[in-house]
């Protein structure tokens, strides 16, 4: 196996399907985004979305956590040479893009696919992973898109 292989470069990994549900929409947007858009179904039939919608921070930590579950099961596949690479920190993500809004009761697939990675030349061992991150309706239209980087231990 390759590191290639390993990280998924150029490959895109469906990561799983998530309903959100009115109850955890509402749940999620008290604590983190309390817009009444995202609390209310009467506030939200008058906002420009028309109805109650999940905060874009709530699809995004939702792909989250669908990447690290993937990341867990996929942990103990390394057969390639030398010792296991290990994930570390994510310094960030960039080009975050709400594109539609999800709506109470919509099903979400959420996806990764492998982009690049690179050695970091103030870190000797360690590279920079770069991935891209979609998240898509049951129509199939895409409403979240971003590019998430992770540090990776690959002696």
């Amino acid at each position: 196996m390759t590191l290639d292989e390993f990280l998924g470069i150029g490959t895109t990994v469906t990561l799983g399907s998530h309903r959100f549900e009115p109850e955890a929409i509402k749940a999620f947007a008290a604590k983190y985004d309390p817009q009444p858009f995202h609390m209310d179904e009467k506030k939200a039939e008058n906002s420009v979305f028309g109805r109650l919608c999940a905060s874009g921070w709530h699809t995004t930590a939702t792909w989250m956590r669908y990447n690290l579950e993937q990341q867990a099961l996929a942990d103990g596949k390394w057969d390639g040479p030398g010792p296991k690479p290990e994930f570390g920190p994510s310094p960030g993500f960039k080009n975050l893009k709400w594109l539609k809004p999800v709506y109470a009761g919509e099903t979400v697939t959420f996806t990764r696919t492998g982009l690049s990675h690179r050695p970091v030349a103030s870190r000797p061992g360690w590279r920079l992973v770069t991935i891209r991150a979609d998240a898509f309706d049951s129509t199939g239209d895409k409403v979240l898109e971003f590019e998430s980087a992770v540090l990776l231990k690959a002696d």
